[in-house]
């Protein structure tokens, strides 16, 4: 289970770093260790409140065929740099090109 998150938070750091390097809107600062502890930040919002967000926005996923999830991970993105402001995202629609970004790194790197 360790072993599955720590490769999860590697993969995030890739993603996210992705995003960052493709968009003039998300900022880290070129900091590696800013990414490695946004990385982290994003891993454990991902594992602890978005199963929360996605059962309570069931119906609207249900309603776009699953594209509200998109939306989803944005918010998590945007809950992300609210509890670790050293990262930045300029707006809402920044957060949904990068969380994409960061879905295609998840899906290739799996």
């Amino acid at each position: 289970m360790i072993r599955k998150f720590l490769l999860r938070w590697l993969i995030n750091f890739l993603g996210l770093w992705t995003a960052a390097s493709l968009l003039p809107g998300v900022d880290y600062g070129n900091k590696v260790g800013v990414l490695v502890v946004a990385a982290l930040v994003f891993s454990i919002v991902n594992a602890l409140i978005r199963p929360l967000i996605i059962v309570l926005a069931l119906p609207a996923i249900v309603l776009t065929l699953g594209l509200f999830t998109f939306v989803v991970n944005g918010f998590m993105l945007y809950l992300t740099t609210l509890l670790y402001p050293a990262i930045q995202v300029d707006s809402f629609w920044q957060a949904l090109l990068a969380v994409v970004i960061i879905w295609i790194v998840n899906y290739l790197l799996t």
